[in-house]
């Protein structure tokens, strides 16, 4: 959610924000903005729209900010864009993240005489820096951030000064070390092509960024901290496209590869994450959307295989939980970013009780990785789609490796596994995508759809449903199969498009009866199943995958909601009104 990109070296800044910033749509954004520093003077551009539609940016200076705003506080105009500046237009800022008690400080700040020129929260920064400016830069940066509450990264600039200062409580600031010219950016991807040596902020810390080298600290107790350099080993090129026409299109594709390196990983240490989980008084799986669905498959899956109960909760509800919290309790995080807001604060109500967190995290030195007692990296690689599909189906893929080996069978489950991605592997075809992309030319101008499952399916069932809403904005619904004539039956009318997800398990029988009954009222079932069905209007034939069943069904999906997406003109890495990563609350 938003993306920031500062620079300060000695080259000229506006190609750099350009492009990096143009790294940064994945995510998700409405309006974007640019200040540089040339001669004691700021020189900015706003606008609204797609960056990829700007070629040229003629801005002077070789320091200088960038952003990507996703609304909170103010329409889509370019007088809300960021960055914004202080009365005196001496102060210039960037941020992500609320300023919660922005309405008190604003009403304060326009009592003493300041012109507001934008309706965001983010204004009252740069005015309330400005009243302190007499006292030195950083030390009016650190007075006017004791003042805010909420989450944020920020980064500022002064006219007439050489450094950025970068600042974060909650949300994600990474400084990227280069040679003559360092970078402060939300997400690696914006710099890597320029360096691969990174430096990760801490909350309530402090960068100070000049061309010859960045300078740490806490802006809470002054004092000066040392930043081990990490050395970023994926390569600039999985970040790109390819000959593939859209990132979405290329991250499930591959699914090949990355379902196979999330199981490929050393046995000892999903044996000891697994061990944790048997001896914890109460396990709790957190996540927030697709990632939330995943855990909540994570309950079925351990409730089969190991014959133990986990819990789920989504992230921004276990907050309500901290009464059942003790020090043996067990929780383990979900999250392809590893800076989601909610899932970051439960963890927090988490750590208050004493309860260890164990992350299954995709983005090594993510704020989530750095707070975890221990974090198992899933390891799909960068992933840029605002839509979740490579991600989604490795941490599937680790959450039944730990349940198998919670029962003490790690072996069988690793080979179920490694025979489902070899299986995926011959699914990934051109003929077969064909074959999907033909039931999307038929959906495309369908209202609803409603995809049904049972047992492990049943969330897959939910997350389809989020994957057409994401990609294509058709209303989609998941439900229980054993739900529909307790409500959803009352939706269904002639030609209704419904999506039955069946593997050969102990429920097939009933979730093929749930499709009959949708049949018998006009419904065009679309089966999702390693066999056919004389019920079925479209068949999808899925490999037979046993308990890894979660994996090979929310392909097909994935791919339909890809093509429903371009048929109805819309661009399916970027999904309208979201973001990749949601670090606001």
């Amino acid at each position: 959610m938003c993306g920031i990109i500062g620079y300060v070296g000695d080259k000229e800044a506006a190609p750099i924000l350009l492009e990096s910033l143009k790294k940064l749509e994945y995510r998700g954004y409405d309006s974007f903005g640019f200040a540089t520093l040339y001669e004691g003077n700021i020189c900015v551009h706003k606008d609204v729209g797609r960056i990829s539609e700007h070629k040229n940016l003629n801005l002077p200076g070789k320091i200088g900010i960038s952003h990507s705003r996703w609304a909170t506080h103010g329409g889509v105009t370019k007088e809300n864009s960021h960055p914004h500046m202080d009365c005196k237009n001496q102060i210039v800022v960037v941020h992500n993240g609320i300023v919660e008690n922005y309405q008190e400080l604003k009403k304060e700040l326009l009592g003493r005489g300041h012109k507001f020129r934008s309706q965001t929260d983010t204004e009252v920064i740069a005015h309330l820096i400005e009243e302190d400016l007499g006292s030195g830069f950083e030390a009016a940066v650190k007075k006017a951030l004791s003042r805010i509450e909420g989450r944020y990264a920020l980064v500022v600039m002064e006219k007439g000064s050489d450094e950025l200062i970068a600042v974060r409580r909650g949300s994600p600031l990474i400084i990227g070390a280069g040679e003559h010219e360092n970078f402060v950016a939300s997400d690696i991807p914006a710099f890597l092509e320029r360096t691969r040596n990174v430096m990760y902020l801490d909350d309530n810390e402090m960068a100070v960024l000049t061309r010859t080298g960045v300078r740490f600290c806490n802006i809470q107790t002054g004092e000066e901290t040392k930043k081990r350099i990490i050395r970023i080993e994926w390569d600039a090129e999985q970040a790109k496209k390819g000959d593939y026409p859209h990132f979405m299109l290329k991250e499930i594709m591959e699914q090949k590869e990355t379902i196979m390196r999330a199981i490929n990983q050393d046995e000892r240490e999903i044996q000891n994450i697994a061990d944790e989980i048997n001896k914890a008084f109460g396990t709790f799986f957190v996540g927030c959307g697709t990632a939330g669905k995943v855990c909540l498959a994570g309950e079925y899956i351990f409730s089969k295989v190991a014959k133990k109960h986990v819990n789920f909760v989504v992230g921004s509800e276990f907050p309500n939980y901290h009464h059942f919290l003790k020090p043996r309790t067990l929780m383990i995080t979900i999250s392809q970013s590893g800076e989601t807001a909610d899932v970051l604060e439960a963890v927090e109500v988490a750590k208050k009780e004493g309860v260890k967190v164990i992350s299954l995290v995709n983005v090594m030195g993510s704020t989530l990785d750095r707070v975890s007692d221990h974090t198992f990296l899933i390891n799909a690689g960068p992933e840029k789609a605002v839509a979740s599909t490579k991600a989604t189906t490795a941490q599937l893929a680790l959450v039944t490796l730990l349940a198998y080996a919670s029962a003490g069978k790690l072996e069988e489950g690793k080979r179920l596994l490694m025979e489902t991605a070899s299986a995926v592997n011959d699914m990934l075809n051109p003929r077969y995508e064909a074959h999907i992309k033909k039931l999307a030319e038929k959906l495309k101008d369908e209202p609803n759809i409603y995809i049904i499952g049972r047992s492990l399916n049943f969330p897959i069932a939910l997350e389809s449903a989020i994957k057409i809403q994401e990609v294509s904005r058709i209303h989609a619904e998941g439900f229980a199969g054993g739900e529909l004539k307790h409500g959803p039956l009352a939706l269904i009318h002639n030609g209704t498009p419904c999506i039955a997800l069946i593997a050969n398990d102990e429920v097939k029988k009933d979730v093929i009866s749930n499709a009959m009954e949708a049949k018998a009222r006009g419904a065009y079932i679309i089966g999702i199943s390693p066999e056919s069905n004389e019920i079925f209007d479209y068949w999808i034939k899925v490999p037979d995958a046993g308990n890894a069943s979660p994996i090979v069904n929310i392909i097909p999906v994935q791919i339909l909601a890809y093509h429903l997406g371009v048929l109805k003109g819309l661009d399916p890495d970027y999904c309208v009104n979201l973001a990749k990563s949601v670090t606001v609350k």
